[in-house]
């Protein structure tokens, strides 16, 4: 449960093996929070009625900001004990796993697909896909010829540490790969929740607007990498590069910045050479 938007509660979160088109169900976990603010984790299917009392996020943020704020932590401290366990399973097998995260309609599945044809004979590269329905992008990603699964997140608006280790221990990733895993469009949670990543890379795109940076401070100072995508549309588009840039150093100074086009393949070397020498 994402206890910054609420969202999640009741999710119903699957995961499509693109290539086999098996889905099952993965959501196996469900948090509550009794009157005396105990936090209860506890695995069931969801095809009947609850039955126990619980309080849901609403009653907790009118009721107890106090209680809400021990929540948020209890969720947090669960989901990076399962992104450590993550991160460990990367390490031992040499996986450079990089958490893409976004706005919608940044680009993110264009330029992966792109990546992934371009460098399929250099690296092995295994994709997560995250959205809240249908699996479109993982049937983009599934035709470049890579191993895909696609987890639906139902009504929850990131990918969560657990989510990510269903996603691949589905794939089995070749030891020496990369797996990139694209997160739920926004801008907003996934900068919360890590999935035992080695880096977010955000992705920005020029149809947005050059303030995200600082409308949205939390993702790009969480984030190693910015990529500016789009960039061939500049002279049809309102869009200042140096403000942008201006105002993604300024909220994290160390950000690597790529600017990058899909399309023309203008400024992708560059970014390539950073994955290779990873």
């Amino acid at each position: 449960m994402c206890v910054t938007c609420g969202c999640s509660d009741d999710q119903n979160v699957t995961l499509t093996n693109v290539a086999t088109g098996k889905l099952k169900e993965i959501n196996g976990h469900h948090t509550h929070t009794l009157e005396d603010g105990t936090v209860i984790t506890h695995s069931h299917d969801h095809n009947h009625k609850h039955d126990h009392p619980h309080n849901h996020l609403s009653e907790i943020h009118a009721k107890m900001h106090g209680t809400t704020i021990s929540l948020e932590e209890k969720i947090l401290q669960k989901n990076d004990l399962m992104a450590a366990q993550n991160r460990g399973y990367f390490k031992g097998r040499n996986i450079l796993a990089l958490n893409l995260v976004s706005s919608p309609g940044s680009g993110k599945t264009t330029l992966l697909t792109r990546t992934i044809n371009d460098l399929k004979d250099k690296i092995i590269i295994n994709v997560i896909e995250g959205d809240q329905e249908t699996v479109n992008d993982a049937q983009k990603i599934k035709e470049t010829g890579c191993k895909v699964v696609q987890i639906n997140t139902g009504t929850g608006c990131h990918l969560e540490a657990s989510m990510v280790e269903k996603g691949y221990t589905e794939l089995n990733p070749e030891p020496n790969s990369i797996l990139m895993i694209e997160n739920v469009g926004n801008l907003v949670c996934p900068a919360l929740f890590d999935l035992g990543e080695a880096a977010k890379v955000a992705i920005l795109s020029v149809t947005e607007g050059e303030d995200k940076p600082i409308k949205y401070p939390h993702m790009f100072r969480e984030s190693k990498v910015m990529i500016l995508t789009k960039i061939d549309l500049l002279p049809y588009v309102q869009f200042d590069v140096n403000k942008c840039l201006e105002y993604a150093q300024k909220v994290n100074p160390s950000l690597t910045i790529f600017q990058v086009s899909s399309v023309t393949g203008e400024g992708l070397s560059s970014w390539y050479d950073w994955l290779e020498n990873q």
